[in-house]
């Protein structure tokens, strides 16, 4: 028994890390967001708002719990971004050198650039798919080729990356974007076709970046810059679980969560997204 604060309301062998199939990597990191301050806080709020989740998966007739999901300490995170994601790298490899299914919980999106790059070292033919609101193809923002809006241009020096649910982009990324990779929101919108299309060019081995500014500022308003015309939550589901039926999703994270004291059902979205992606991983 620890007092570590794990994710999810499960106390037995199951959320020890000798058990565990999967572990959780905490990132509370907020140097570079650029509007609303507080990704830092995310992790923890995530992480809190997990205690009220059911064990039981009605959608896959599943307890994803038992495989085993342990909470690892936060990482304490260099404010220098570069040297955070290192950080980040380093503590994932650590991980998947055990042969452990990485979560890292953010903190902003910079977050994500280590834990893609482990996961690279890993497995090869890796392919990155994004969910986003934002493309996050920028090579350089406020001085630093690390910062929030850089993510995806650091990503596909990685491994080749697919972009959903964007609405949201400078004029200088669209230079930087491939337009047979990249399914604008606005394109996507009532329309089922289009996922069948993103998985297909996606490789057998897939990492998942998501940014909760995916999802509409309607359900999901605690971001640092949430953006209207998102995708709801059944939309991201289908698509999530279409992936996990046709490619091995071999790790994934979630950033951006802002917490807002006085609304937290946003912090539960989150935590709900985790364990579904984790059922549909393992359990499909």
């Amino acid at each position: 028994m620890t007092d570590r604060k794990q994710f999810g309301d499960w106390h037995d062998n199951n959320s020890e890390p000798n058990g565990s199939s999967i572990v959780l990597i905490p990132v509370p990191y907020d140097e570079t967001s650029t509007w609303q301050k507080g990704a830092d806080k995310g992790p923890a709020a995530i992480i809190d708002a997990a205690y009220q989740l059911e064990r039981y998966d009605i959608e896959t007739d599943s307890e994803v719990y038992k495989r085993g999901i342990w909470t690892d300490n936060p990482i304490q995170c260099d404010p220098d971004p570069f040297r955070m994601v290192q950080q980040v790298r380093d503590r994932t490899a650590f991980w998947l050198a055990d042969n452990k299914h990485t979560v890292v919980i953010g903190g902003e999106h910079s977050v994500s650039v280590g834990a893609i790059q482990a996961h690279a070292e890993k497995y090869e033919n890796l392919s990155v798919l994004q969910l986003d609101a934002h493309a996050d193809l920028r090579d350089e923002y406020e001085g630093s080729k690390h910062n929030h809006a850089c993510v995806m241009a650091r990503a596909s020096e990685i491994a080749p990356c697919v972009q959903v649910g964007i609405r949201s982009m400078d004029a200088s990324e669209k230079q930087l974007m491939d337009p047979d990779r990249v399914f604008f929101a606005e394109e996507i919108y009532n329309r089922r076709e289009w996922a069948n299309d993103a998985v297909d060019i996606l490789t057998d081995q897939v990492y998942i970046t998501i940014d909760l500014d995916v999802f509409d500022s309607s359900i999901m308003p605690s971001t640092g810059t949430p953006e209207p015309g998102g995708m709801t939550w059944y939309e991201v589901l289908r698509f999530l679980r279409k992936v996990a039926e046709t490619k091995n999703i071999v790790g994934f994270d979630i950033a951006e969560l802002c917490p807002n004291p006085q609304n937290k059902a946003p912090n539960y979205l989150a935590a709900k997204l985790i364990y579904k992606t984790l059922s549909y991983q393992f359990e499909l």
